[in-house]
């Protein structure tokens, strides 16, 4: 007697590139984007990582819209100053503030070859306003890279930081060994051991914007 046939699965529901991106950027607003996974992203979807690749075509693909994703919603061009120093610290301001609430878009970023291209125009305005200060096209590019790893470091460390601490309120370890430097080899870190944490977690980016700003443009009137 013939065996009654297995019930087949129904097709999984379809699915949007939108629906990627938007349930892409829940995890990653949640966890981060080391959690970001083709497998994980289907599983929040319910649907498989081979449906998931009819839309992107790997996880760098991902990341890319992702990255465009953002762009479209949050980045705003600020206002640029005639001054052509003041519109490199103004842009480079605007992308720190811009970046410093997603820092997992800086973690994309600092791997160096990822890009939102509607991110370009800020690229565009640092390195012109630092050839019109009088560096060359070359030294320009290499200041930008100076400024931005400056900007992204900062962004990094200081998120790095927050989540140590939502973790554990008790005494760092560097709290702990600032309380015991000795004065007699380490006289200047001694004197400045109580006031070394809350000194260092003031935000003094925009201080050293325009300190590394004026170094660079000093330096190209020496040159």
């Amino acid at each position: 007697m013939p065996q009654p046939s297995a019930q087949r699965r129904g097709r999984p529901p379809r699915i949007s590139r939108e629906e990627i991106v938007e349930t892409a950027r829940r995890i990653v607003d949640a966890e981060g984007v080391g959690r970001l996974t083709m497998r994980r992203l289907a599983t929040e979807i319910g649907s498989t990582p081979m449906a998931l690749y009819h839309h992107v075509r790997d996880k760098d693909e991902l990341l890319v819209l992702l990255l465009d994703d953002y762009a479209a919603r949050m980045l705003r061009r600020p206002d640029l100053p005639p001054d052509p120093r003041e519109r490199v610290v103004a842009v480079a301001g605007t992308i720190h503030a811009m970046l410093a609430g997603v820092p997992w878009i800086v973690e994309v970023l600092t791997a160096d070859d990822l890009l939102s291209e509607a991110a370009l125009w800020f690229t565009e305005q640092i390195v012109d306003g630092l050839v019109a200060c009088g560096l060359t096209p070359d030294d320009a590019v290499r200041g930008y890279r100076t400024i931005w790893y400056y900007t992204a470091g900062e962004i990094m460390v200081r998120a790095a930081s927050t989540r140590r601490r939502e973790r554990d309120d008790r005494p760092t370890y560097r709290e702990r060994v600032f309380g015991g430097i000795d004065p007699a080899e380490l006289p200047r870190l001694s004197a400045l051991a109580d006031r070394w944490a809350p000194l260092t977690a003031e935000d003094t980016y925009l201080d050293g914007l325009r300190a590394l700003v004026d170094g660079l443009v000093a330096r190209a009137g020496t040159a």
